[in-house]
């Protein structure tokens, strides 16, 4: 999901324009900021607060709408993909097993779709802005076989849920109780690490191939992020200060090298070299 020129920056690969809407948010210098902070112990502000509280405040909820309605897309997309790439299994317990996962990935679509629903939000309305986007990054990262499918759900996947958990930690309660329940992991972590490392034991070329791919996901990954925070007002509004206390730059820097960190930690539990 290419959006301008696309230029690496060590591990991580970034979009001049992305960057330059997310400065415009006042985040430019997200991943200059070192690694050392940890995440509050106590709730503050907003995110000490339920969602009949927190809703009140109108650019919140705006927030809010947006990012379930990234999610629910997010979901459904995930849905059809696992249920595309169950083709490229190379066997019955195989298509059986991603089967199970993509049922999962629709029942969490499920309870994103009725949670806009009850406050008052039109799903395909708020799922609509993102539509295009993650449809770009999933056509610009089609896999070529199984095991590029099995890596694309693990790290991909990955990546979006640590940036989503990241933005939870700032959600009112209840918002956040959600949003941490659809992210929760479906299974595929483990399956796909066990498959990974079987192949890698049996042809251990395949792991240039695979190191590269995931490298390339990493970035697409960060890119959308990027994009999901600068194009949506609310969104990057929360992110930067706003109607999200105490988030700031510095912060939203930290939160970025944390996600490359854990992206690190799961190359490393494929075989795979970062």
């Amino acid at each position: 999901m290419c959006v301008g020129r696309i230029r690496d920056e060590g591990a991580v690969t970034v979009t001049d324009q992305g960057l330059r809407r997310v400065g415009e948010r006042a985040i430019v210098r997200f991943m200059e900021t070192p690694d050392n902070a940890t995440a509050a112990e106590e709730p503050t502000g907003i995110a000490a607060q339920d969602w009949a509280t927190a809703s009140a405040e109108p650019q919140y909820r705006a927030a809010v709408v947006d990012l379930l309605g990234a999610l629910a897309y997010g979901e459904l997309a995930a849905f059809e993909r696992l249920a595309e790439d169950a083709k490229l299994a190379p066997t019955l317990a195989d298509k059986a097993e991603l089967a199970k996962m993509a049922s999962a990935e629709f029942h969490h679509f499920e309870q994103l779709r009725d949670r806009l629903t009850a406050v008052d939000a039109e799903p395909t309305a708020a799922m609509e802005p993102f539509a295009k986007a993650l449809d770009d990054f999933h056509r610009q990262t089609a896999p070529s076989d199984w095991l590029e499918g099995l890596v694309k759900a693990y790290v991909g996947d990955s990546i979006a849920s640590d940036f989503y958990r990241e933005v939870a930690a700032r959600l009112d309660s209840d918002t956040r109780g959600l949003v941490l329940s659809v992210l929760d992991d479906t299974g595929h972590g483990n399956f796909a690490v066990e498959k990974v490392r079987a192949a890698i034991d049996a042809d251990p070329r395949v792991g240039g191939r695979l190191a590269l791919w995931a490298r390339r996901l990493m970035g697409e990954a960060l890119s959308q992020a990027q994009r999901v925070v600068a194009e949506r007002d609310a969104l990057s509004t929360m992110l930067v200060g706003g109607v999200a206390d105490g988030f700031d730059l510095a912060e939203v820097g930290r939160m970025f090298s944390r996600i490359t960190e854990a992206h690190t930690k799961r190359m490393a539990a494929l075989g795979l070299a970062a």
